[in-house]
Parts: C-alpha cells; sequence; structure tokens
C-alpha cells in the first residue's frame, strides 16, 4: 500500500527487452532507497513494481505486457520522469489516502489554466473509470494522491498547487499526455456491497456498543 504522496521525481535509466515483456531501470534521483530489499514494492508514477535488483542510485523491476498495456509504463523511454514513492509501513503518517498501486486505466490531460498560483488541470476518462469518481473523493494520478474538485461527464478537475506541480513529474506533463489513473478503493468495495443485490445493514450490537441505538 501506498499513499499518494510523492518522495522523489526519478528518470527512466533504461528499458530492457526481456523475452517479450520489460525490465524497467529505475534512477531514483534524491530518494533514499537505503532500506529497501529485494521484493519489496516501490510505486513508479502510480504503478506498484517489485525490485529485483537495487543499486545505489536506482533500482529494476519487471514490468508484465499486461501493466505495459494498461498504463503509461509502456510509452515510457530513456530520460522520462517518474513519481517515485517507497510502500507504507503501518508507523508511516498517512498523507493522502490509501492507494493499492494497482493502475485502473489511464486517463488524459485535457487543460492545464492557471488559477492564481495554482493551476487547475482537466482528465478525461472512460465511463468505466468515471464513475467512481466524485467531487471533493480522492484520486490517485500518476501516484499522486489529488482531491477532485468537480466532475463533468467522463470529465474531471483537480488543482494543483505549485508545490505539487514541482515536487512531482507534473511539471513535465503537457495536454494529450496518458496518466495512469486508480481510483479511490473504497469506492470499488462500495460498488461491491451494493452490485450483490442485499443493503449493507450495520451490526445491531455495532450501534448499541457505539451509542447510536
Amino acid at each position: 500500500m501506498f499513499t499518494g504522496i510523492i518522495q522523489s521525481v526519478g528518470r527512466i535509466a533504461r528499458l530492457e527487452p526481456r523475452g517479450g515483456d520489460v525490465r524497467l531501470v529505475v534512477d531514483t534521483a534524491g530518494l533514499d532507497i537505503a532500506d529497501v530489499q529485494l521484493g519489496d514494492s516501490i510505486a513508479v508514477s502510480g504503478v506498484c513494481l517489485t525490485a529485483v535488483t537495487l543499486e545505489p542510485r536506482g533500482f529494476s523491476a519487471d514490468v508484465s505486457n499486461e501493466t505495459l498495456s494498461l498504463t503509461s509504463l509502456g510509452k515510457l523511454k530513456a530520460g522520462d520522469p517518474v513519481n517515485l514513492e517507497k510502500a507504507l509501513r503501518l508507523a508511516d503518517r498517512l498523507g493522502g489516502h490509501l492507494v493499492s498501486g494497482h493502475v485502473d486505466g489511464l486517463g488524459k490531460v485535457v487543460s492545464i489554466a492557471p488559477d492564481g498560483r495554482s493551476q487547475r488541470w482537466t482528465f478525461e476518462v472512460t465511463a468505466a473509470i468515471s464513475r467512481y469518481i466524485a467531487a471533493k473523493g480522492s484520486v490517485c494520478i500518476d501516484g499522486t494522491s489529488l482531491t477532485v474538485n468537480e466532475v463533468v461527464g467522463h470529465r474531471f478537475g483537480v488543482n494543483l498547487i505549485p508545490h505539487t506541480v514541482e515536487h512531482t513529474a507534473f511539471h513535465a506533463r503537457r495536454v494529450g499526455d496518458a496518466v495512469n489513473i486508480e481510483v479511490d478503493v473504497i469506492a470499488r468495495y462500495i460498488e461491491r456491497l451494493l452490485s450483490s443485490g442485499e443493503t449493507p445493514r450495520l451490526d445491531e450490537a455495532f450501534l448499541k456498543q457505539h451509542g447510536f441505538a
């Protein structure tokens, strides 16, 4: 699990074809990976990857064809910036929201407009993704936890403060670029409960214990 709070902007050092898929080698730049072990998870622009080799300033991860086809990792090239976050520890602060690193699909940057010192960004997603996005809810874009300002059809807007633009790979994004989208995990479970055909009910004992009955 992750929080959606980007810890560093790294760069793709190289992509190595390996038997039909790709090994991604990442230069972690300012991210301290001294406490990372082989097999640990690191989110790369919102995609949870497993570190299979470690170096003082980087790591490599094997990326399957499934991941390459469903995320923006398949469009990366050497030198491209990527958002990095190490896996959440139980004692860490949860500054964003719970993020799994399992991307739901791609979105597209539709517009970028100044708003005071901040920027208003609009993204377009598929109908399958937009149903999970709600105004004032959370969404993870390229691994960054953001609050949704408004939703209109299959488009939604967010506000990026100067700090976010400067300290994430958003500074390199342009209109038309593809971004990784992960919806709030709570929305997924709510849909699962509702699609079961049963009305969720709180246990009576729980209600009495907490003074609601």
